[in-house]
Formats: C-alpha cells, structure tokens, sequence
C-alpha cells in the first residue's frame, strides 16, 4: 500500500504526465456520456423491454459486441456501433496489404505511406458503418424493440408504421450511427496524440470495464443466495479469476531471445590497422503470442456473419446447422472456435512478422545469429523457431478463448464468465500492461532528469566555491 502511494504521488508529481491522464480519463468520460444518448426517434423509457430481452441470453455473440461497445449496442445508443467498423476495416487493409502490390508499396513508403494507408482505412470504415447501419436498424426495429402504441411504454417517437415516418427514421439512424463511429474513431486518436495509451484499445477497455460492476455484483447475489458454502464458492472463484489473470499475464509477455552479434570495426591510433569488434547482448525478442487477440477477434467475427442472417433464412436444414453454432457456450461453437484461433495465430503471425525483412536488415546492418549464416539460413532458423513459440501459443490462446463456456459450465454467471477469458480479459490485460510500461517511462525520465539537475547544481555550487 505505502508502494502505491508512493507511486501515485510520483505520478503527480509530473506535470506532463498528470495532463495526460486527465486528458484520457476526460474523453473516455466523454464516450462513457455518449453510449447512454439513444438514437432520434427512440423513447428511452421505452426501450428497458428490450434491456431485459437482449440480457437475457437469447444471442450470446450480440452480448460479446454489447461488452465491446460498454452497453450501447443494446441501448440503441447513437455509438452503438461503438470501433468495431474501424477494425473490422483494419483488419481488411492488414489482409489487402499481402495481396496487393500498390499497398505493399505504400507500407514501405514510412510515415507518408502509412497516412495514405490511415485514410483508405477511414474511408473503409464509413462504407462498412452504411452496410452494419441498415443491419442493426432491421434488427432493432423487427426483432428486438418492434413498434408499440401504447404511449407509456411507446417504444418510437416517430410513427415507424408510415411511409414518411420510416423513410425519416431510417435516413436519421444511418448517419447517427455512421457518425457516432466516426467520433469515437476522433475520440481515440485524440487520446493517442495528446493522452496516453493507445486509444482505440482505451476505449474497447472502457467499454469492457463498464459491465464489470454490474457482472460482480450479480455473481455476488447469485453466490449469497445459496445458503451452504455461498462465500466459500465465491472465494474460490475469485481465486481462479486470478490465476487466469496471472496466466494470461504470463503468455502475453512471454518472448524468446534469439541471440544476436553485430560486427562494427574501429581504427587503432597506434597501429593505424582496424580491427572487429563482437557486440554482444543483443537478441531479437519473439513474443510467443505474436498475433495477441486478433486471432480471437477474426474468430469471432467469422462465427458472427453467418449468424446475422439466421433470422431471414428460410431453408430449415441450414437453420437447424447454423443453430448448433448460435450458443456461444455449447460444444460446437467451442470446438470451431478453438480450431479457428489456432488456424489464425499461425495466420496473423505469418502476415505480422517479417521474417524475411528481419534476416534482410541483420545483414545490412553487419549482424548475424551465431552459428547461423545470413541469408536464406538466418530466415528459416528464425522461422523454424517462430512456429515452435507459435505453435504452444496457439492451443493456450485458444484455450483462453473457450474458458468463459467452460466456467459458465460450472456455476458461475453468464456476464461475470465474459472477464474469464476470451477477448474481453486479453484486452483489459493488455491495454494495463501497456499503460503500466508507458507510465513507467515517463517516471524513468523524470528520475533521470531529476539526477541530472541534481548533478548539475552540485558541479556548479563546486565550481563557485573553486
């Protein structure tokens, strides 16, 4: 406790870092504020019909984008669309950017090339926001909150029923909900410029945390009601949430050290020869989850599209298929999940690390693995030990992502089994993490700074004094 205060009021101390916490808690507060303003044209007051429906537990992947976006796809807010649009079009431009020569070149192309390939992103982004929009409007008006006429629980403040009134709220919906991610695409690049932490992740962490009261307070009644052994239980299960976090700490950054020698030679003022000079304690670090959690993203987004559309297919035999994947915490959809995150990890890492740009730079750079020659050797031995890393990775990842089902299993609540596993943790875990380095640079400097003007006025009280 006396080390944590002792580290906030180092954090307090530094202006420069003080701002940019504020600057980050302000605008999170901000997309906090906007998560609860509901689409024009919808009562608020009308809506808690379809809060219960969607809680429920009718669409378990709805809930996993409802964690995503702090509620406000399920308040039929003006953010309910929340990021995902941006990454879902990251995502896309990653995978175009292997097949594409023109963007390959624009990757190359450093920091003029990456704006170009930001704002074919963003414009990417708008085009899939005017796809989902029309979607969650058909949803939210057929399936989920339909119209009704009793003015106390009237669900639309505009008469969805007329011509008029639906062309109205259709066109309305579609740019707010188009421009509430375009804002929040705004809200993160601010805190990324001028705050601290990476503010697309920030603000998915935010969105993520939002339920977590709600879900530890509902799993401590649900664990108060039994009589014997009620706290026992939920002492344990604390305890298990724990080591996972622990666990999934432990994957997150571990690495391997691929040892590394770089040659450099230096001329002798005697003998006017030069000579080499070895370089060591070098190494290039291999994380052994590269990929973090995309793989469970893409996993998850595959296993989302099919099911968007299970209410307007008509074939019963494909319906009665699909619905064996429609229960996030049934067997089927664990298994495919599992083999889609292992497929992916492998896929991710293969696009994420240039091992050929990596040997490339080594040679240029006059350093080589020892006993590995540069070249074709020092790709494949760094690619022979990216798959073995890769490989153990993959099956702990994956079974990262299936642990919500698996302690939902054994009693413990649906919303409190989200902060399990899955994307959820990996991502509260990750943004903390990077947080924590990034704070921890800061007070480095400071520190540093701070012994240098101490040294500095201490050499010129003795040179006053001489």
């Amino acid at each position: 406790m006396i080390n944590f205060l002792i580290l906030f009021r180092n954090i307090w101390n530094i202006k420069e870092l003080r701002k940019k916490i504020g600057i980050t808690l302000s605008l999170l507060l901000i997309y906090r504020f906007g998560s609860y303003i509901p689409i024009p044209g919808i009562n608020p007051l009308g809506i808690s019909d379809f809060m219960e429906k969607f809680n429920s537990g009718s669409k378990g992947l709805m809930q996993i984008l409802s964690s995503f976006t702090g509620g406000a796809f399920n308040r039929a807010s003006i953010l309910a669309l929340g990021i995902m649009p941006y990454i879902s079009s990251s995502i896309i431009i990653q995978l175009m950017c292997i097949i594409i020569p023109n963007l390959q070149r624009l990757q190359r192309d450093g920091e003029s090339g990456r704006k170009q390939i930001n704002l074919i992103t963003r414009w990417l982004t708008v085009g899939i926001c005017l796809f989902q929009a029309p979607i969650y409007l058909i949803s939210l008006t057929q399936q989920f909150i339909p119209f009704s006429s009793n003015f106390v629980n009237k669900t639309y403040l505009i008469d969805i029923d007329t011509f008029y009134g639906k062309s109205l709220f259709w066109i309305i919906g579609i740019i707010i909900l188009t421009s509430g991610t375009l804002f929040t695409m705004w809200l993160g690049d601010k805190i990324t410029d001028k705050g601290i932490g990476n503010g697309i992740s920030l603000i998915i962490m935010s969105g993520v945390i939002a339920r977590f009261p709600d879900a530890i307070i509902k799993e401590i009644f649900s664990k108060l009601e039994i009589r014997n052994g009620g706290l026992i239980i939920l002492f344990f299960e604390f305890l298990l949430w724990l080591l996972v976090i622990l666990f999934s700490i432990i994957i997150i950054q571990a690495i391997r050290k691929i040892p590394v020698q770089y040659v450099s030679y230096y001329k002798s003022l005697e003998l006017g020869s030069s000579k080499l000079i070895h370089k060591k304690h070098q190494y290039i670090p291999l994380k052994m989850v590269s990929a973090g959690v995309m793989p469970i993203i893409f996993s998850q987004a595959i296993m989302l599209f099919p099911l968007t559309f299970f209410d307007y297919i008509k074939n019963i035999k494909i319906k009665n298929f699909l619905h064996l994947f429609q229960d996030i915490y049934g067997l089927w959809y664990n298994l495919t999940i599992s083999i889609l995150v292992i497929i992916f990890t492998f896929f991710y890492t293969a696009i994420t690390i240039p091992v050929n740009q990596i040997a490339d730079d080594l040679k240029r750079n006059g350093g080589h693995i020892p006993k590995i020659r540069p070249g074709k050797e020092t790709v494949k031995y760094i690619d022979n030990i990216l798959s073995k890393i890769t490989l153990p990775g993959s099956f702990l990842l994956a079974m990262i992502a299936i642990l919500p089902s698996i302690v939902f299993r054994i009693g413990i609540t649906q919303s409190f089994s989200l902060f399990y596993g899955g994307t959820s943790l990996l991502i509260v875990v990750g943004v903390i993490l990077d947080i924590s380095q990034q704070v921890n640079i800061y007070l480095l400097n400071y520190h540093y700074d701070g012994l240098m003007m101490i040294k500095n006025r201490t050499n010129n009280s003795k040179y006053i004094r001489l």
